[in-house]
């Protein structure tokens, strides 16, 4: 089972340990009391379904024998107006890179990715509408 522990450091700051034995900075901006020496922890919720996905279409592609030269993921969300402002869209946009990739090879990963595999999108479901495309760039 994953876990995490979150140690408070000061100010608005904290470390985030996981049991993998990694760890990441999280910080608020000074006008909440912080020092903006790290990430929110809701751009991390974003941070994690791009990663999540993105592992997920590099597998898929890769077991394709996809020429597979670089995937970038752009995640854009949008948090609701009243507290506890929760994201209520989120957008994906891949940026596909390769040589010769098949669009549908590339389509049929995106939506592996999005429909059964990222338990990251699985999670956020139901919370907030989440959008993907995707761009395949010819190298």
């Amino acid at each position: 089972m994953p876990k995490a522990t979150v140690k408070y450091t000061d100010g608005m700051q904290f470390v985030g340990e996981t049991g993998s034995g990694h760890a990441i900075v999280m910080d608020a901006d000074a006008e909440f009391g912080g020092a903006n020496t790290g990430m929110r922890p809701m751009e991390l919720l974003l941070i994690g379904v791009g990663g999540c996905s993105g592992m997920d279409i590099v597998s898929v592609l890769k077991k394709k024998k996809q020429k597979l030269t670089g995937l970038e993921v752009h995640v854009d969300g949008k948090k609701a107006e009243d507290h506890p402002q929760k994201y209520i869209d989120i957008n994906i946009e891949y940026r596909v890179r390769g040589r010769g990739l098949s669009e549908e090879a590339v389509k049929k990963a995106v939506d592996l990715s999005m429909e059964k595999y990222c338990s990251v999108k699985a999670t956020l479901e139901g919370s907030a509408k989440i959008t993907f495309s995707y761009t395949i760039v010819e190298e």
